[in-house]
């Protein structure tokens, strides 16, 4: 968990060598602009590089509050986390005021300890770095307002960061990848194939026309009561589905591949969870249960879902690959798929 949300704090890294990352949140965009002018100045502004410049990166986008001090060179000077997993697995998922209401009640205490185990000192540090979008409205607010409330205290430019963007970009960051790279983020919350062309500079393929692949099988793992399944009790649903998965046979139940008529790169998977609720239901009535009880073919069924979202990603990103060679979009050698 952690290292996905490194992942988001070390984008600005890539900010240091291509000036600001694009940000268009509509909440803050006049306060934006002001300080991406401020920005830009100062890091294209004539003056001794002695020493490698040092931002503190702040994370909220969804249940993890997190923060980190890096440097230019991509070490990690100083980092810390605090993580709401327990607390969202016993109501069964995420809920955006609880979300909020930890992440204020956390996030002073992570900065100061990744500004701690960094040994230094606000007055050595060259930016702030925030994730403003796209995540729960509720845990963005509080990572920007903590963040908003530091640059103004510390007097430092502040780095509005675009997550999925810093998805994208991390593959820089441990391989020397050269644009352009086609890209596939895969998460909870997205499900995207895109051509990174710079560092702000992005074609969209395809993206989930409904609901993303983790969403699908969080809502498959709650269907199944996979809370109450002796394995499966202290797991989140796709963690749960995955575990099960190890144990069932895939080919048990035939599930139709989303979108197998559509000659593009989106994806969908609604569908293919309401196949599988109605499987749920037909099975829970064939072995006289109620709906909260574990079926006996859970495994089976949890299989056959991972599967059958596993394929149509597959599928989804062959036809990308193909339509960037055919349109001459990827180079012919040495050209890079990045999956997250």
């Amino acid at each position: 968990m952690w290292s996905v949300t490194r992942h988001r704090l070390l984008l600005c890294l890539r900010v240091f060598q291509s000036g600001p990352s694009h940000f268009c949140s509509s909440f803050v965009v006049l306060s934006q602009r002001v300080m991406q002018r401020n920005l830009v100045k100062y890091f294209h502004s004539a003056r001794p590089l002695s020493r490698a410049r040092i931002v503190l990166g702040i994370e909220t986008s969804c249940d993890d509050t997190a923060a980190a001090v890096v440097d230019e060179t991509g070490r990690i000077l100083g980092e810390a986390l605090h993580s709401q997993k327990d607390v969202h697995l016993k109501t069964g998922g995420i809920i955006p005021p609880v979300a909020q209401k930890l992440h204020r009640e956390n996030i002073e205490e992570v900065i100061t300890q990744a500004i701690e185990r960094s040994e230094v000192s606000s007055s050595e540090l060259t930016a702030i770095a925030t994730t403003v979008k796209p995540g729960l409205a509720l845990s963005l607010g509080v990572g920007l307002e903590y963040s908003l409330k530091l640059v103004a205290q510390f007097k430092k430019p502040f780095i509005p960061i675009h997550h999925m963007e810093a998805h994208a970009l991390m593959i820089r960051m441990i391989n020397p990848v050269t644009f352009p790279f086609l890209v596939l983020l895969v998460s909870g919350g997205h499900s995207i194939l895109a051509l990174a062309r710079g560092v702000t500079d992005f074609q969209l393929l395809g993206q989930s026309l409904d609901e993303a692949p983790g969403d699908t099988l969080d809502k498959i793992a709650r269907r199944l009561s996979l809370i109450k399944h002796p394995q499966c009790g202290t797991m989140s649903g796709g963690q749960a589905i995955e575990h099960l998965a190890k144990e069932g046979n895939r080919l048990m139940f035939e599930l139709k591949l989303p979108m197998s008529q559509n000659l593009d790169c989106n994806f969908s998977f609604a569908g293919l969870r309401n196949q599988v609720n109605q499987i749920i239901s037909k099975k829970e009535k064939e072995e006289g249960i109620q709906n909260g009880q574990i079926l006996s073919c859970a495994a089976d069924i949890a299989a056959s879902a991972q599967h059958t979202i596993a394929v149509h990603v597959a599928k989804r990103t062959h036809r990308a690959i193909m339509f960037c060679k055919m349109s001459g979009l990827l180079p012919d050698k040495d050209s890079a798929l990045e999956w997250y």
